[in-house]
């Protein structure tokens, strides 16, 4: 009979014989909603690790606490026959026929307290990414400091159910270049884990991007049509750009798009649809510069393709059929057209319009592919409340647009999880299932590889017996150890839309 093979918590051990208490399947009790156990186990799971190397299995997966301490490879043989033996733990998911994949990281989220004046509790958004598998996010620029920072405390505290966050404070504006340093220096006293930057005139750029390395503070970049573009950031070190203006804009031969002469930037509808024709004016060997610079420089790229697709399917936007359970009426308002609400653009939206995004999007994509063959870091983020992108549900749908865009499924998973966590210098502790990391898991009832789709937390269908029936979705997600029951969750955050759309309601007469 061959053993099974132990993978041990690296450097407890090393290569030393390993003699691990080990018990019979089917000993363990089930693992409970939101109730961290001692010691976790995962069984008999089909592994990706999130560096893009093929899917294996199957394996026993060892939670101690927060920590996976140790990978378990089992010998299918002992498997199928009920001898093979498991390491003791407290508490078992079984994953028989399922993939566990390193949490998901949201590069680029927003918590928002309200919108359109009215409440929506950072709650609905923690559920629904908890439940879409989404165990860490970035937050880039929250409407309340506040509230934000109250949130990460908490969570830091284990007294929320909420994903891990990592608080990047908006920088906002400042009048010269001193004045800047100091407000880089307030919002490190101020606890911010990085800074999030929009339009900055470059002398302000500049003193803020040396600052901020010098207090150690990562800068996320959302660029606009500003005297500054990617090559700025290149020279001054910007840890990733968002989105993508910035970049294209950079490889204009004529340095400026050609707008019309009545064009108004502070005008949403204006400004998008003549974003839509950016890419198409960027020189293709210009282009290639830019990106091969910004490799050098290490600059990472979130490029949030799903937070741009009402721009060339605004039908497809507006009718996902996860609306109908889970969209909070906050959200629902402040999607309707409407100038006062940002991002809200689609006034007299035209077939022309979408034809001119459509193009983007294919030079946009082939970008990002030529990127990631120069050795480019590429991460995913949503940018969820904006622009018919519901939390979550977001995340999902960038992952099927990183396959639109020509990557292999391994590296889709690797763009969500080890290189988001690179991004945000966590890559020694995040983004990977391997002994040693925080235990940041999902089970996945499905296989991602095959179908993308399968990570939607409402899942996807498949024909049986000439039958379509329900399949897919995340199973459990596990967070510094504590199970998430993603069904569970999502009947929360259903009864919540609930409550709050009968809130909304006026009363009969």
């Amino acid at each position: 009979m061959r053993t099974a093979k132990i993978l041990v918590l690296a450097g407890l051990i090393g290569s030393a014989a390993v003699h691990t208490p080990v018990e019979a399947q089917g000993s363990t009790p089930a693992a409970r909603h939101a109730v961290r156990a001692p010691r976790f186990a995962i069984r008999n799971a089909t592994i990706i690790d999130g560096n893009g190397t093929p899917a294996r299995g199957p394996a026993d997966i060892l939670i101690v606490g927060d920590t996976i301490a140790q990978v378990v490879w089992l010998d299918p043989v002992e498997v199928r026959s009920g001898r093979a033996r498991r390491p003791v733990a407290d508490a078992e998911v079984d994953a028989t026929g399922k993939f566990v994949l390193p949490g998901l990281i949201n590069a680029h989220a927003h918590l928002q307290s309200d919108r359109s004046g009215v409440p929506q509790p950072y709650e609905y958004s923690f559920k629904l990414w908890l439940a879409s598998g989404i165990t860490t996010v970035r937050e880039v620029g929250a409407d309340n400091n506040d509230r934000l920072l109250a949130a990460r405390a908490a969570e830091r505290a284990g007294t929320s159910v909420s994903p891990r966050i990592y608080a990047y404070l908006r920088f906002g504006s400042a009048r010269t270049p001193e004045l800047a340093r100091t407000r880089v220096r307030a919002l490190k006293a101020e606890g911010a884990d990085g800074i999030k930057i929009t339009g900055l005139d470059r002398d302000i750029l500049v003193a803020m991007l040396d600052e901020s390395k010098k207090v150690g503070l990562r800068v996320a970049h959302h660029a606009g049509v500003e005297e500054t573009n990617v090559w700025d950031d290149i020279a001054g070190g910007t840890t990733s750009m968002e989105h993508w203006y910035g970049i294209p804009d950079a490889a204009l031969r004529d340095k400026r798009q050609h707008f019309p002469s009545d064009y108004n930037y502070n005008d949403e509808t204006d400004r998008f649809r003549w974003a839509g024709r950016l890419w198409r004016e960027a020189d293709p060997i210009l282009l290639d510069s830019v990106l091969s610079s910004m490799v050098r420089a290490n600059v990472a790229w979130v490029p949030t393709l799903d937070i741009y697709e009402a721009s060339r399917d605004l039908q497809r936007a507006q009718t996902q059929p996860w609306f109908r359970d889970y969209l909070h009426p906050a959200l629902e308002e402040y999607f309707k057209p409407d100038p006062a609400n940002h991002g809200s653009y689609f006034i007299g939206w035209s077939s022309t319009d979408e034809v001119y995004w459509q193009e983007n999007y294919r030079i946009w994509m082939r970008a990002m592919r030529r990127f990631e063959q120069l050795g480019g870091t590429i991460a995913c983020g949503d940018d969820a409340g904006f622009i018919y992108q519901l939390y979550g549900f977001g995340l999902i749908r960038e992952m099927e647009l990183h396959a639109e865009a020509g990557f292999n499924p391994l590296q889709i998973i690797q763009h969500c999880t080890a290189n988001a966590a690179r991004v945000m210098g966590e890559e020694k502790r995040l983004g990977r299932l391997r002994p040693g990391f925080l235990a940041d898991l999902i089970v996945v009832d499905g296989n991602p590889l095959e179908d993308l789709k399968v990570l939607y937390p409402t899942g996807t269908t498949a024909i049986v017996n000439g039958k379509s029936v329900p399949t897919g979705g995340v199973l459990w997600t596990i967070k510094g150890g504590v199970p998430y029951h993603g069904p569970t969750l999502m009947a929360e955050v259903r009864d919540m839309v609930t409550a709050a759309r009968a809130a909304q309601r006026p009363a009969p007469r």
